[in-house]
């Protein structure tokens, strides 16, 4: 296994069925999932604003390289569990951030999953319909 350079700093995010792990390290503002840019990787708007938001929160967009391997789930899980692990990650970067990132909810895991499906149910609620007859 690859070792980790000192200067980087890890960070693990996860969210509904994703996860995703991050290195942030000093540079210049380059984001990379998946060997791909964020343009390429995330092509919601949405999605690519989950991602920026602890770095534009904290304010290091323009003063770190990330560098995030994520799989499972999709797009929404995928960009979620990314925000985790970037705020996870700068948190490790610098411990003084932790207020900002705190206050704005981006070190917090969203636990919500996907309800499993209950025997004699069609779904996780849904029913068969009702026969009066």
């Amino acid at each position: 296994m690859a070792k980790t350079a000192p200067q980087d700093f890890l960070g693990t995010g996860r969210r509904k069925s994703s996860i995703a792990r991050v290195r942030v390290r000093s540079g210049n503002g380059k984001i990379v999932i998946n060997k791909k840019t964020l343009e390429e990787y995330f092509t919601r708007d949405q999605d690519r604003n989950a991602v920026v938001a602890p770095l534009d929160q904290s304010g290091k967009r323009g003063e770190v390289d990330v560098v995030i391997r994520v799989h499972g789930g999709g797009t929404t899980g995928q960009s979620g569990a990314c925000k985790l692990g970037i705020a996870r990650a700068i948190f490790k970067f610098d411990p003084e951030l932790e207020g900002s990132l705190r206050e704005a909810q981006l070190l917090t895991r969203d636990g919500r999953m996907k309800e499993r499906k209950k025997p004699g149910l069609r779904g996780a609620r849904k029913s068969t319909q009702f026969s009066k007859r």
